[in-house]
């Protein structure tokens, strides 16, 4: 296993994310590229020309002290500190070199003006990815090799050496303050993006045990039909074999189980809202289609004009899930008429499909008739539209929601009688 100097070499050798790549905009990624490609063009050659023309290095010595300085400006965009270890070793080496020749008169030394730019520049990309102990060491190295050469030939110095301690030490703090500033809003939008997923799920499961808890009346019954049925067979049917009375008893006495189960993870549903086993299962029976009517009565009463178009008599013998979903969708939509669109006039249609074997069931609102009423949810997140979704869902059919152009809204639901499972072959 490597030893813990050699990871940390590695993970500053890696390739990493390139600063302000986080941003949406292509052109604010590639910035920084720019600017270091600007910087370069500007600093290489007149950095070149000043250290041969004005402090009288050779040309060539010249020419390989600035390209160690700035082309690591590119490098600088991805790993900031391995950068700037190179280029200070380049500004070392140049201060270093300068000793050997006469001293430039008002000249800036150890530091050249170029050498100067680039260390700040240098520091500007520390403080936006750097952590403080490094930005710290940076800056005391800085600060240390200042007044070492200082202290090597005093006479050289212009004063001018501070400079990068001052000024870099102003940016390193003002970069680190805007990096924390950055990557706590980042924080704080994946925290609310986790935070709605949470909801999302949390309201899903909510509506799901709601509509378990409505279904169980639905098996229940037919569970206790099969039960009244087993257990009446000896006396309704003459001349039944012994072990026919049997299998009755069997199938009877297995209901009854079956049936204390359900009540068992009934409660269980119901535990969290506090009418689990002790408030005792529901006793009023489950609304079906028939009950339409009287919903679109109240909604009329609660201001709302609606038009309800249904066939008449109310069809027969409508799947008990399939009865009980249509209510329960036509009773969301109507209720976010209410909240959202105060006023609009609404229509409810209820019709049998061609092939009698589905129900189409259709909600459609105008545009809210007060003033500055406001839309109905449209994102698919409400908590209604959940709910209905998993009701079709439940019986295998399709929902289609979703704002008409004239700024009402429509909800269209097609709830087959037998889903592809209940009708393929075994």
């Amino acid at each position: 296993m490597p030893s813990s100097p050699l990871r940390r070499v590695r993970a500053a050798l890696a390739p990493a994310e390139p600063l302000l790549g986080h941003s949406r905009s292509r052109f604010v990624r590639r910035l920084p590229y720019v600017v270091a490609a600007l910087f370069i063009a500007i600093l290489l050659p007149s950095g070149t020309m000043v250290l041969g023309d004005e402090y009288g290095l050779d040309s060539d010595l010249a020419l390989l002290l600035c390209l160690v300085q700035t082309v690591p400006l590119l490098l600088a965009v991805r790993r900031p500190l391995v950068a700037w270890a190179v280029a200070f070793t380049g500004y070392v080496a140049c201060a270093a070199a300068l000793l050997a020749v006469p001293a430039a008169k008002g000249w800036a030394w150890p530091w050249t003006p170029g050498g100067i730019i680039g260390m700040l520049l240098f520091m500007l990309a520390l403080g936006l990815r750097e952590r403080p102990r490094v930005l710290a060491a940076v800056w005391a190295l800085t600060g240390a090799a200042g007044i070492f050469f200082e202290s090597l030939d005093p006479g050289r110095s212009n004063g001018s050496w501070p400079i990068p301690v001052i000024l870099g030490g102003i940016l390193l703090v003002v970069t680190h303050l805007l990096r924390e500033r950055g990557l706590a809003r980042r924080a704080l939008a994946e925290q609310e993006t986790i935070s709605e997923a949470e909801r999302a799920r949390r309201t899903l499961l909510e509506e799901r045990a709601r509509i378990a808890r409505e279904l169980h009346d639905v098996v229940a019954h037919h569970m206790s039909v099969i039960t009244v049925q087993a257990d009446s067979a000896p006396y309704r049917i003459t001349d039944l074999p012994d072990a026919a009375r049997e299998e009755f008893t069997t199938i009877a006495a297995t209901a009854r189980e079956s049936l204390t189960e359900m009540r068992r993870l009934l409660g269980v549903l119901r535990s969290e809202d506090g009418t689990g086993p002790a408030g005792g299962p529901e006793r009023a029976p489950q609304p079906g289609v028939e009950r339409i009517p009287q919903l679109v009565e109240a909604t009329v009463r609660a201001g709302v004009p609606v038009e309800l178009s249904m066939p008449e008599p109310v069809p027969a013998a409508l799947p008990q899930a399939v009865d009980l979903s249509a209510y329960r969708i036509a009773q969301e939509a109507l209720s976010n008429v209410v909240r959202h669109a105060p006023g609009s006039a609404t229509r409810v249609s209820v019709s049998l499909g061609e092939d009698r074997r589905s129900l189409t069931l259709l909600v459609v609102n105008a545009a809210p008739a007060e003033p500055g009423g406001a839309p109905l949810e449209t994102g698919g997140t409400g908590h209604g539209l959940v709910g209905m979704r998993e009701r079709v869902r439940l019986v295998g059919g399709t929902l289609d929601t979703g704002p008409l152009p004239d700024g009402g809204f429509r909800v269209a639901a097609r709830l087959p009688f037998t889903t592809e499972e209940e009708s393929s072959p075994a």
